[in-house]
């Protein structure tokens, strides 16, 4: 299909679909309705930015006021920089945003935060061929805890991302780890799920929707790269 602002398609305007017909020949030779059916409402999301960002920030203050919490965060970051000091590795899986939300955690250890430092070892349970050859032959349950029987040693650690607590594969990984003698992370909402009581070290952040759980969820791995490079002398 090509781009409706493609220059050898004069005369198209952005709600425009092209149709291929092959009996036609490459050229496109007719069009298609526009696919967007819903209606437009001017003016009805007014306000929405106000109240996201007013209940983003309630949610973190509501944290930041949680000292508990906060020792487990600092709790965590000891975890994280005592494994990389002396030669393990961090792995970290997560579903859907979460694992967006890994990779990008991992990146900021392997390549950089906010200035030049040596790498750190992470990897996201993220290979589009693992997970996808994993949840053919074995089931999508089983995708992170086979990265982590492959990928984990002992003296490692996993941090696990779950909004609700309670994705099978996550807690299948939490388990896989703790038996391949690797200390554990896990980062949940609402009440925990299932998940709850499973790893070595556990943050439960507040918040009812998966966006906002996340947000605070993308707080603490910034928090965690941050204090692993001060814990390691590398900020």
């Amino acid at each position: 299909m090509a781009d409706a602002g493609d220059s050898k398609s004069p005369g198209l305007t952005p709600v425009q679909v092209q149709v291929l017909s092959p009996a036609l020949g490459p050229r496109f030779r007719r069009m298609a309705p526009s696919p967007f059916q819903h209606q437009f409402t001017p003016n009805a999301a007014k306000g929405v930015a106000a109240r996201a960002f007013a209940e983003a920030a309630r949610l973190a203050a509501l944290a930041a006021s949680d000292s508990a919490m906060l020792a487990s965060v600092d709790a965590c970051v000891e975890q994280v920089a005592a494994v990389l000091a002396r030669g393990g590795k961090v792995l970290i899986c997560g579903n859907g945003g979460s694992l967006a939300d890994a990779t990008h955690f991992a990146e900021e250890l392997t390549g950089r935060f906010r200035k030049d430092r040596p790498a750190l070892a992470a990897i996201a349970i993220a290979d589009a061929g693992h997970l996808s050859c994993t949840a053919n032959d074995f089931g999508f349950d089983r995708v992170f805890s086979r990265g982590v029987e492959a990928l984990g040693r002992p003296g490692d650690v996993l941090i696990a991302l779950s909004t609700s607590g309670n994705s099978k594969n996550v807690l299948l990984a939490l388990e896989a780890a703790k038996e391949r003698g690797m200390s554990t992370i896990s980062l949940l909402g609402k009440s925990g799920g299932q998940c709850k009581g499973l790893a070595t070290l556990e943050i439960i952040v507040p918040g009812e929707t998966a966006d906002r759980i996340q947000e605070l969820h993308m707080l603490i791995l910034h928090t965690l790269v941050e204090g692993v490079e001060k814990a390691l002398g590398l900020a």
